[in-house]
């Protein structure tokens, strides 16, 4: 009776321990915590940081207190005083995980946290914190000093290195990532080997998690990052301009020397005034030169429809306001295909906005599209049925006719 009455004893102590630090203590100092800038951050109580660390106070006196308790037997006591001591030490090693999520979280709140992501690092500790605790909860729990357990690692270390493979080849890759500046999150990166084309929206330490445009996440181990080439376009965010790089196939039957009624005509646009004058200022010159056998055409030079059609283009392009002025811009002929002439439009726009781009894109070929008849020129494009319908009514109505 006088054992189990201590024991009663013992463990209502244990409890009125844990009432007063949970109920009392610890209310107070949130109540004061809120009359500081800390206070008003939640993110301690929502890990329950402190709330996990008041349970080591009654895993302390069961621990302590069970040995004043007589006629308990010795395995009794050592089996407490081991529990207890267990359970402070995962207590404590959960208090630690919660407060680096903590460490973690406030740092991702400042503007250039996307910069040098410490998140992997966060988790490597973790893990460190965990392993340890786990050998002391083991010593504790057989009653043994650590060292011992510790002294046994040595020859796991094959297995060691076996079993947390992923993690140390992460966690080098994670080092090279932050150290060479690789990748941030918010960067958009195209692995077309993993069909990942999207942003970074979270980087881990085994993982980094990519929203693909059409809003699907794919997640990439982190080493792919270090072994497998990928395409960033983070420059091209900074830079503050995107690229535009497409071609008219031109119809090259249509390309002919404008005559004199086709150059007053160009006249008319306001873009190829400086252009035409200069232009035949330089023919002229060319031109007497060459003196009688400058009478025969086929000797002179002339002004092209195509010609006059790249300077009107660059002119356009130059004078667009959501083109970047300062950035490369050219109007150039690629090599004749049989699809037709390539005609490229080299130039970045001012914005990198994806919505914004495109419509601007589609503005610019919209315009060019449909100003093309004014210069001669066609757009290639292969017969379709309707054509090939329109040449057989043609043909039959021409048959008709000769008949």
């Amino acid at each position: 009776m006088d054992m189990l009455v201590h024991l009663v004893l013992l463990l209502l102590g244990a409890w009125l321990a844990n009432f007063i630090v949970k109920k009392v203590l610890l209310r107070g100092l949130l109540s004061l915590l809120d009359y500081t800038p800390a206070g008003k951050d939640r993110q301690a109580i929502e890990r329950n940081i402190v709330a996990r660390l008041a349970n080591v106070v009654p895993a302390f006196v069961l621990a302590f207190g069970i040995k004043t308790v007589p006629n308990v037997g010795e395995t009794l006591a050592t089996v407490v005083v081991n529990v207890s001591f267990a359970f402070m030490v995962i207590t404590v090693a959960r208090a630690l995980s919660g407060f680096l999520t903590i460490v973690n979280t406030v740092y991702d709140r400042k503007p250039d946290a996307h910069l040098r992501p410490i998140k992997g690092y966060i988790q490597v500790a973790k893990i460190v914190i965990y392993t340890v605790a786990t050998i002391l909860m083991v010593a504790a729990l057989i009653d043994k000093s650590p060292v011992i357990l510790l002294s046994g690692l040595g020859a796991m270390a094959a297995v060691l290195l076996l079993v947390f493979q992923d993690t140390i080849l992460s966690l080098v890759a994670s080092v090279q990532i932050t150290s060479n500046d690789i990748i941030r999150v918010g960067d958009w990166v195209e692995m077309p080997n993993l069909n990942a084309d999207g942003d970074v929206i979270d980087i881990a330490l085994h993982q980094v998690k990519v929203q693909n445009w059409d809003k699907t996440i794919t997640f990439i181990p982190t080493r792919r990052f270090i072994n497998d080439p990928f395409k960033n376009w983070r420059g091209m965010q900074e830079s503050g301009g995107r690229r535009i790089k497409r071609s008219l196939l031109l119809d090259q039957q249509s390309l002919h020397f404008m005559s004199d009624d086709e150059l007053q005509a160009m006249k008319r646009f306001r873009l190829l005034k400086d252009y035409l004058a200069e232009k035949q200022k330089e023919i002229d010159e060319w031109n007497q030169e060459l003196r009688e056998a400058g009478k025969e055409p086929v000797n002179t030079r002339r002004i092209t429809n195509i010609g006059t059609f790249r300077a009107y283009v660059k002119e356009y392009l130059k004078h667009h306001a959501s083109v970047h002025q300062n950035m490369t811009l050219m109007v150039r002929q690629l090599n004749p295909t049989a699809d037709g002439l390539p005609l490229e439009i080299y130039c970045f726009t001012n914005t990198t906005a994806w919505t914004e781009y495109e419509a601007i894109q589609s503005d610019i070929f919209d315009h060019l599209l449909s100003i093309l008849p004014e210069f001669g020129l066609r757009v290639f494009q292969h017969p379709s049925g309707i054509d090939m319908r329109e040449m057989t009514r043609n043909l039959h109505e021409t048959g008709t006719k000769d008949s």
